[in-house]
């Protein structure tokens, strides 16, 4: 391994916190992973040192905490090699407000009646359902690049689905299949129609080297919990020119320069779209697992989910092989941490709550992606996901719980 995962488990308190339960085998951070020491005491610190609100006193600790808050954004454009990093980053709670806030502050002002918006198959809800409410708003079309039997997706006719375009919006990574798609071909299409592009980075970011100029995308969500942050903040990766000509999504406090009786001047970018108090402490703790990543390795993290993943898809057929289906491609190299699958005759739920009393925790249902699942001709998946303080002991451990739900149900 590439990783020393039982260095890096040392770092994370919930593993020596859970030891009286052992086994703990974690197989869920596609859903949220769990948070290293390093980012709770940052968190901590700031809150019993220097907490105060940003932007707005003149006193010592207020401009610290306002320069720590800074610092955490300049960071993340650093990690995904914005042209600018301190202006065009925008955080939000999550990718989920990221995407909604591309709909709804250019969407909005951009979109007309019978424009279209392409999506795909694999899509989280995230970025199904904000462009559903724009069309019920301004009657735009939404067309789906399909997936084949593979979880690939199929690019057959993707010309005819491109054409005449305005904006294609599409995950880096299926959540579902851990399918990786060919966004920067898929962006050079799309721009040579036109059409701005809009990447999903939740499952992506976290584990694979990112590079927004390579990419060449207009947008890129990203989420904090996913990637050793807290819960409650994400992010906007936009390119300037779009954040400039963007209107402001939320009003409030912070987000004007000027306000009268009748109107009001927005705040320069990225502050026009940063309404009221935001998540400093939050700013703070993606900081510091945005280092802890970093210092890792990000071309080493993705080394090591290929070596889990392709060990997990090996067993799991070789050991299961007449009672489990696993979805998606069967390359590791064409996907990220991530394995769903279904076994003949039980429920996900039922196999998540066994393997729940093993120690195992994965996820059961339809992981926001039901017109996925309705593509698969499923109702829910089992989902196991890996990370950097996983090895193949794990999956050693979730091999054999599979096979226990099978002779306990079988």
């Amino acid at each position: 391994m590439s990783i020393e995962v039982d260095k890096i488990k040392k770092d994370f308190p919930i593993f020596k916190n859970r030891e009286e339960h052992s086994p703990f085998v974690y197989l869920d951070s596609a859903a949220s992973s769990q948070k290293p020491q390093q980012v709770i005491d940052a968190m901590d610190q700031y809150y019993s040192t220097i907490h105060a609100n940003v932007h707005r006193g003149v006193y010592d600790i207020a401009e610290k905490a306002t320069a720590l808050y800074e610092e955490a954004r300049s960071t993340l454009g650093k990690f995904i090699k914005a042209r600018h990093p301190s202006k065009e980053i925008v955080f939000t709670k999550n990718a989920t407000e990221a995407i909604n806030l591309v709909a709804y502050a250019w969407g909005l002002r951009n979109l007309s009646a019978k424009d279209k918006i392409v999506l795909t198959e694999l899509e989280h809800h995230a970025n199904i359902v904000p462009w559903q409410i724009i069309k019920e708003i301004k009657d735009v079309e939404l067309a789906y690049i399909p997936i084949d039997e593979q979880g690939y997706l199929d690019l057959t006719n993707i010309d005819k689905i491109i054409k005449d375009a305005k904006l294609l919006a599409l995950s880096l990574e299926s959540n579902v299949l851990g399918t990786l798609t060919p966004a920067k071909y898929l962006t050079k299409l799309a721009h040579d129609q036109g059409a701005l592009v809009l990447l999903d980075g939740a499952q992506f970011v976290p584990h694979n080297p990112t590079d927004v100029l390579d990419l060449d995308c207009d947008f890129l969500a990203i989420t904090g919990h996913k990637m050793l942050g807290p819960t409650g903040i994400g992010a906007l990766y936009a390119k300037l020119e779009h954040l400039e000509n963007m209107p402001s999504f939320l009003g409030g406090g912070e987000m004007i320069s000027n306000v009268e009786l009748q109107s009001f001047t927005p705040n320069e970018v990225p502050l026009k779209f940063e309404a009221g108090t935001p998540p400093i402490a939050e700013a703070v703790g993606l900081r510091h697992a945005i280092c802890y990543l970093a210092n890792l390795g990000m071309n080493e993290i993705r080394s090591h989910s290929i070596e889990l993943s392709q060990y997990a898809l090996d067993l799991l057929t070789e050991r299961l092989d007449n009672e489990i289906k696993i979805f998606g491609p069967s390359n590791a190299k064409d996907r990220g941490p991530i394995v769903s699958f279904d076994i003949k005759g039980i429920h996900p739920h039922d196999i998540s709550q066994v393997l729940d009393s093993k120690g195992i925790c994965v996820r059961a249902g339809h992981h926001c992606a039901k017109p996925l699942m309705r593509r698969l001709n499923v109702s829910a998946t089992t989902r196991a996901s890996f990370y950097i303080y996983n090895d193949i002991k794990d999956i050693d451990k979730l091999c054999e719980g599979l096979e226990y739900v099978v002779k306990f149900f079988k």
